[in-house]
């Protein structure tokens, strides 16, 4: 069941520095053992995208959605958040649902769907080897995790997937962790943003019963619910 916590106004900490462009490089080298694996990638499958995936949909947006990190044959390939795997099909098909996106999900770039009222972002934006980020490489992203937020100027409603994309982000709102503990259904008021969990929709979660298609739903119809 979903819990509501009332926490302090958030902040980012000072020390953490806040990009203007919310989207790195193509060529980005802030991680070298990613800026590796892209290369190797690139010299594999040189008609993939294999470059660190920016986000999609509407900046004026009032809702976001953090996933984890690109997926090697899914964003990687094909340059879009949850574009051509699993997770895309749950994610997208609860988004058409709900009225955050509108067109038919086809599992291309260019297969015409638009988001409405929302953007996707990663936490990490370049594909990790194993899907696995570093700590570090957490923690080197986060700058533009923050831009994102920044850049969002009618956000109200972070939608984050998985516990790692959960925990960076409470970390980007400068959040304590014991204040905002991960659990799928959790809604947190946040200062002017109200934080919702969910587990990750990748096909592992679905395929274990970790997560089904009805618990996802119901993390979409709260946000829809609660949006004015």
């Amino acid at each position: 069941m979903a819990t509501t916590s009332t926490i302090k106004s958030p902040a980012p900490a000072k020390t953490t520095p806040r990009p203007a462009n919310p989207e790195p490089n193509r060529n980005c080298a802030l991680c070298p053992r990613l800026a590796a694996f892209r290369a190797t990638n690139r010299a594999q499958k040189p008609d993939w995208f294999n470059a660190p995936v920016p986000s999609f949909g509407d900046r004026n947006g009032r809702v976001v959605i953090i996933g984890l990190a690109p997926g090697l044959q899914g964003a990687n390939r094909t340059g879009r958040p949850f574009t051509g795997d699993y997770a895309g099909d749950l994610l997208y098909a609860t988004l058409i649902e709900y009225g955050f996106a509108k067109g038919v999900y086809q599992a291309r770039p260019d297969d015409g769907m638009t988001l409405v009222d929302c953007q996707i972002a990663n936490a990490v934006r370049c594909v990790p080897p194993q899907n696995k980020p570093l700590p570090a490489e957490i923690a080197n992203c986060r700058p533009f995790l923050i831009s994102t937020i920044d850049n969002m100027p009618r956000l109200e409603a972070i939608v984050v997937l998985g516990r790692i994309a959960h925990e960076t982000t409470a970390k980007a709102l400068g959040l304590r962790a014991s204040t905002v503990p991960f659990a799928h259904g959790a809604v947190y008021a946040a200062g002017r943003f109200r934080l919702y969990d969910s587990y990750h929709c990748s096909r592992y979660n679905t395929n274990t019963g970790v997560l089904t298609a009805e618990m996802f739903r119901s993390v979409f119809a709260k946000v829809r619910g609660d949006l004015a």
